[in-house]
């Protein structure tokens, strides 16, 4: 008989990050689930720490032939799964609690295929903060383009999904792939359910993916054209999901189409060579108050909103 719950993990080396995860698995009070390894790793480190949890959890270990990467090793994790119900972990995040699993477990069911919690990160040099959903709460069910400004749901450790929400992770994305994974998802759920009670310690470290992405225009401006491209400019009547772009040439200090064609030569869109104009109009010093930027933003948002009215193809 197949498992209610799949906890996904792909693994990459950092043997005291999973183990750490592991022996959270190990106390759920909640055991009706299996646990995937998909091992990305180039040597048997993961596999030989598997050893000592054989006797206590259920574990199916798959090693990759080649480094897949992510989000094509969370992909491979997931497509081994046998349960109803998928839980992807990170390798360095861990259940918070005991009750963490069965927590999730008692909402899930089919008015509830999409499933989120609270969570704390937890880092060496700044220590725990929770993370709630306080605010987009209805926004993200009618627009969930809205998470292009603030990822309100979080990393995928906090997710609990249905298996017959029948998406994968866009594997030509690593910096914004959880949020456009999110967009999919609510578009065709139209809702979610949200428990407010931290379940997951989301561990942050200089080894992810996030250090090296923020305000990288080799990454943030390539996955920005494509989010344009598959969800077209319509977003942009959002003033807030406006304001998260204008801030992404702000932060990069993209100041002309010259420089925003030197990393995506594409045919951008009107409304966004519309802002980049507005904002290379105002001096980088301005730019650098953040009420005056939001004054500016404001001001090119009223004059160019009627560009972004109606859908274009990118």
């Amino acid at each position: 008989m197949n498992p209610f719950v799949s906890i996904c993990i792909p693994a990459y080396k950092r043997i005291l990050f999973l183990k750490r995860l592991l022996e959270s698995i190990v106390i759920q009070t909640y055991n009706d689930f299996e646990v995937i390894i998909s091992d990305d790793s180039d040597d048997d480190s993961v596999k030989e720490v598997l050893a000592q949890y054989e006797n206590h959890v259920h574990i199916r270990y798959y090693k990759n032939e080649r480094g897949l990467g992510t989000p094509a090793n969370w992909n491979r994790a997931i497509s081994k799964a046998e349960g109803q119900w998928i839980k992807l972990m990170h390798d360095d995040d861990w259940f918070a609690s005991p009750e963490s699993l069965a927590s999730f477990v008692e909402f899930a069911d089919n008015d509830h295929p999409f499933i989120f919690s609270a969570y704390y990160t937890v880092s060496a040099t700044s220590g725990r903060k929770l993370h709630r959903l306080l605010e987009f709460k209805e926004m993200i069910k009618e627009e969930p383009g809205i998470l292009f400004a603030k990822n309100v749901i979080g990393p995928p450790s906090v997710t609990l999904i249905n298996k017959n929400i029948l998406e994968s992770y866009d594997e030509r994305l690593k910096w914004r792939v959880d949020i456009e994974f999110y967009m999919r998802v609510l578009n065709q759920t139209k809702s979610y359910h949200y428990i407010d009670m931290p379940l997951i310690n989301v561990g942050l470290n200089e080894s992810q993916v996030t250090q090296s992405a923020i305000n990288n225009p080799k990454i943030e401006l390539p996955e920005g054209w494509l989010l344009l491209k598959e969800y077209g400019v319509m977003p942009l009547r959002n003033i807030r999901i406006y304001d998260a772009w204008w801030r992404l040439f702000r932060n990069m200090n993209i100041r002309n189409k010259d420089q925003l064609l030197s990393y995506v030569n594409e045919n951008w869109p009107e409304v966004i060579l519309a802002m980049l104009n507005d904002e290379r109009k105002v001096p980088s010093s301005f730019l650098k108050v953040g009420v005056m930027s939001k004054f500016f933003m404001m001001l090119s948002y009223f004059k160019n909103r009627s560009m972004a009215d109606k859908d274009v193809a990118v």
